[in-house]
């Protein structure tokens, strides 16, 4: 079992989980989940030889939240994961990401290279920096009602999710498409009336516990950030990632739908070592096939 504690690391206190010793393997969450969505991963890493700490991010479970959104960009969000290899008395780390903490594993290994031993994105590729800020490509793309863009209001879809958090969390880890959509995001999504089948109701139950503490505001303020780390990451237009990296998704991943692993993804990470489909695999892609990621994720390492 891991063991939990506090880092005060970048201003802020961060909840981390922490078993095993060797390399330092980074796990890194996403949308809306903690540190929790790796527990499968926890054990087994550890037990191959490796340090694994899964931190609860800025704004999520039991790490600080804090009220302003710029709080929340990029160089924040990065700036924690190399604040986190240096508080652990480490030089460099695997950085591992799922969802949004794809995102932020990508750009930690774009930003600062010389800390990220090597780099895994699951579900979200490295994203090309655009010639226009994000949040008008997905209108342009999708229209306004698109999840990101719905984010963008603070306090709306806040209020949208916290009213019924477990049912918010069915709906979004079940991922069964709502036949007659309705505005918001949860309007895009049935409530299966139970959690999916590769979360026992004892492991939902912790979720739903770590978000009525947290609510969801940390989380979407991340998306709040779209466009201004769009601004502020200029300087790196077409700046490859050049530790080794691995991509792994899931076949039925909706991401795909939006976020490809085309020519111009791989084209930012020149010592991409393999990308990884998972088989019968949604979003939720450690959860829902931990023991296919956990095989993929271990062969990377004794890469390295």
């Amino acid at each position: 079992m891991p063991h939990n504690r506090k880092v005060h690391l970048n201003g802020i206190d961060m909840h981390v989980a922490e078993q095993g010793e060797g390399p330092l393997v980074l796990l890194l969450h996403g949308f809306p989940e903690s540190w929790f969505a790796w527990r499968h991963q926890i054990d087994a890493i550890a037990a191959a030889g490796y340090r694994v700490v899964a931190p609860d991010q800025r704004g999520y479970g039991d790490t600080s939240r804090p009220a302003a959104i710029d709080q929340y960009s990029i160089f924040h969000l990065a700036g924690d994961v190399v604040s986190l290899i240096h508080a652990l008395g480490e030089e460099q780390a695997i950085v591992v990401g799922h969802d949004w903490g794809s995102m932020v594993a990508w750009n930690t290994a774009l930003l600062r290279p010389d800390a990220v031993r090597g780099v895994v994105g699951i579900s979200v590729p490295p994203l090309p920096r655009g010639s226009l800020p994000p949040l008008t490509v997905t209108r342009q793309r999708f229209g306004d009602g698109f999840y990101q863009n719905y984010f963008q209001e603070p306090g709306v879809a806040d209020a949208a999710l916290d009213k019924d958090i477990a049912a918010t969390l069915r709906r979004t880890y079940g991922s069964v498409r709502n036949a007659d959509p309705e505005p918001g995001f949860l309007g895009a999504f049935a409530d299966p009336g139970t959690p999916p089948a590769w979360l026992t109701p004892e492991d939902f139950a912790i979720f739903v516990e770590q978000f009525t503490a947290s609510g969801f505001t940390g989380g979407l303020n991340w998306y709040r950030n779209l466009d201004r780390n769009w601004e502020l990451t200029a300087a790196w237009q077409d700046a490859p990632i050049i530790p080794p990296s691995l991509y792994i998704s899931g076949e039925n991943d909706s991401v795909r739908r939006f976020y490809a692993m085309d020519a111009a993804a791989k084209a930012l990470v020149p010592n991409l070592r393999g990308i990884v489909d998972v088989p019968g695999c949604g979003h939720w892609t450690q959860q829902e096939r931990p023991e296919f990621v956990t095989g993929a994720l271990l062969d990377f390492f004794r890469g390295l």
